[in-house]
């Protein structure tokens, strides 16, 4: 269905781990579509999130933050957001409101080859005072040829709607690839997934997070409604599964509780959460489980 001048295309949002990429994406969805935490690397799939307007249909892609992988489910998820900024009509290259980095250096040269236009978006621009931001600008214009550098705050929303309006100037017409009401590809499943993969990032410290994993095994619909969900939490080390369950449980308890309650907004119904902590040692170092859990 294409009416005139309708334009649609992809659009990746890429950067280093922990610039906000994730944040960007919900605020331009105006609803929560992928994880957001304090901590770096939180993304480890691509995250589809659609936005339509009366003239347009844009198509983004939320990565992985692009880091030094030190295993096998890092170098899977830089390859992820390698691979993705190939295939879309417009990069957004998002970056701290500070002098660029080795990372940031990395990106800039893995899509200069491209030859795609690239929007420079410099976020948190509300933690800075406004002089702070020309040499910025200055220093990034020096390593490469934006077509447009605009200033934002995912977090408050300044600079979305012109970010938007810049989007559309250069996509190329199109069809509507999606219903107008669909905002994300992503399926019940893995957005429960990743809530409780969510609340336990939020709950626990240093390592344990990124050596967490989830996995749902169980999904029934009773006869009055509710949803009975059984969720694997997979770690890598006795030490990591004692800290996620707590003293008698109840840091395991207050994730599941905090999940619960987004999950059955999600699903708009009761639902009946189970957490279970498992032990795959080095899991994100074996193929056949990063297999299992949806990696490629």
């Amino acid at each position: 269905m294409k009416s005139d001048n309708f334009r649609s295309g992809y659009v990746s949002i890429t950067g280093r781990p922990n610039v906000g990429k994730s944040t960007l994406l919900n605020t331009i969805l105006g609803e929560k579509v992928t994880i957001v935490t304090p901590k770096p690397q939180t993304t480890r799939n691509r995250i589809i999130g659609i936005k339509t307007t009366s003239t347009a249909q844009i198509i983004f892609i939320d990565t992985p933050g692009i880091h030094k992988p030190k295993h096998m489910l890092g170098e899977l998820m830089v390859r992820e957001a390698k691979e993705a900024v190939k295939e879309v009509d417009i990069i957004l290259f998002l970056v701290d409101p500070a002098d660029p980095r080795f990372g940031d250096l990395s990106i800039i040269e893995n899509i200069a080859p491209l030859k795609k236009p690239v929007f420079l978006l410099i976020n948190k621009v509300d933690t800075i005072k406004k002089p702070q931001l020309l040499p910025i600008i200055e220093k990034y214009s020096g390593l490469y040829p934006f077509s447009e550098i605009i200033p934002i705050s995912a977090i408050k929303g300044d600079g979305i709607e012109m970010l938007l309006q810049k989007i559309v100037t250069y996509l190329p017409e199109g069809p509507k690839y999606y219903p107008d009401d669909l905002v994300t590809d992503q399926l019940e499943r893995f957005m429960v997934s990743e809530i409780v993969r969510e609340k336990l990032m939020q709950m626990t410290e240093e390592e344990v997070p990124h050596s967490a994993a989830t996995e749902i095994v169980e999904w029934k619909e009773r006869e009055d409604g509710v949803i009975f969900i059984k969720v694997n939490i997979y770690v890598e080390r006795e030490g990591q599964k004692g800290i996620i369950i707590g003293k008698g449980g109840d840091k395991l308890k207050a994730v599941g509780s905090k999940a619960r309650l987004e999950i059955e907004r999600l699903l708009g119904t009761k639902v009946f959460l189970e957490l279970w902590v498992k032990i795959k040692k080095d899991w994100r170092s074996n193929e056949s489980m990063l297999k299992g859990l949806g990696f490629k």
